[in-house]
């Protein structure tokens, strides 16, 4: 997945606590919900944090959430963050490592009456009856780059565990007759929209996002449902053309939980700022 310093939800100082994992990190995620993370594997990403808003804003009274290829749980807890009190969480990941770190995040945030664990590979899911379901499935078919000697890294850029399409499949067996599923994925792949219409469901919005507005989307967020018309969004820049970020970023941030402070920090011009007069390169 793409990650910009600086970007993820937990890029602000980490927390740390007395006797803890060198190697582990707990860092904040939402309000008061902290995430613990490998120091040096695959980290939450503004990715996760866009896939989440997504998913609230398209459904934002579901009371039965799932996500997919769940990893450390960040996507699902955003979107649970977003929720009421009442919605309940399911996160499906096959992974031994991330399923273990989601089961410390969960157990760190007194979760575990919302949220149920289950390690499993989702090609093989049976399915359920969920009305928010969300991915982050990777991006890269094996073959189409360098593989990285770290599982977890490799496993969240490389289709090691299943595509798009094994995405969409899972979704379309466990997703309610008025139920939305929302993922990411690169904007320049087309085969999200033949995913989608082979698993039986429609795509009903999808948003470019460009991490600098000058510059081609680099991912695009996907809104589906068993039926409906597909609606092209507008685009959403996570940066503008002089390097800061956009109100409209930092709204989303603060909408998922970034405590305000932060945003206020990053809303304010550097006391250097000089306007930029064209694209950075």
């Amino acid at each position: 997945m793409m990650r910009l310093p600086g970007e993820a939800p937990g890029s602000h100082p980490q927390l740390t606590g007395r006797g803890m994992d060198p190697a582990v990190t707990l860092d904040l995620l939402a309000g008061e919900w902290r995430s613990f993370q490998l120091r040096d594997g695959h980290r939450f990403s503004v990715d996760d944090l866009l896939t989440a808003w997504t998913a609230a804003e398209a459904r934002p009274q579901a009371q039965n959430l799932l996500d997919l290829g769940a990893g450390i749980g960040s996507v699902g807890l955003l979107t649970l963050w977003r929720m009421g009190a009442q919605a309940c969480l399911t996160l499906l990941e096959v992974q031994a490592l991330s399923h273990a770190l989601a089961r410390r995040t969960l157990a760190h945030n007194e979760l575990g009456e919302r949220v149920r664990l289950l390690q499993g590979d989702l090609r093989e899911w049976l399915g359920g009856e969920y009305d928010l379901i969300t991915g982050s499935p990777p991006y890269l078919p094996l073959g189409r780059g360098t593989l990285s000697g770290h599982p977890q890294k490799a496993a969240a850029r490389f289709e090691l565990h299943g595509d798009v399409f094994d995405y969409c499949q899972a979704a379309s067996r466990s997703l309610t007759t008025a139920g939305v599923f929302c993922f990411c994925h690169s904007a320049s792949d087309p085969r999200p929209a033949h995913a989608v219409k082979r698993a039986g469901l429609c795509v009903t919005g999808r948003r470019e996002v460009r991490f600098r507005a000058h510059r081609p989307p680099s991912i695009a967020l996907y809104t589906c449902a068993r039926q409906g018309e597909w609606r092209d969004q507008t685009p959403l820049s996570i940066r503008g053309r002089d390097g800061r970020w956009t109100e409209e970023y930092l709204t989303i941030r603060e909408q998922m939980g970034t405590p305000r402070n932060l945003i206020r920090e990053d809303r304010a011009p550097p006391a250097d700022h000089q306007p930029a007069e064209g694209p950075r390169p």
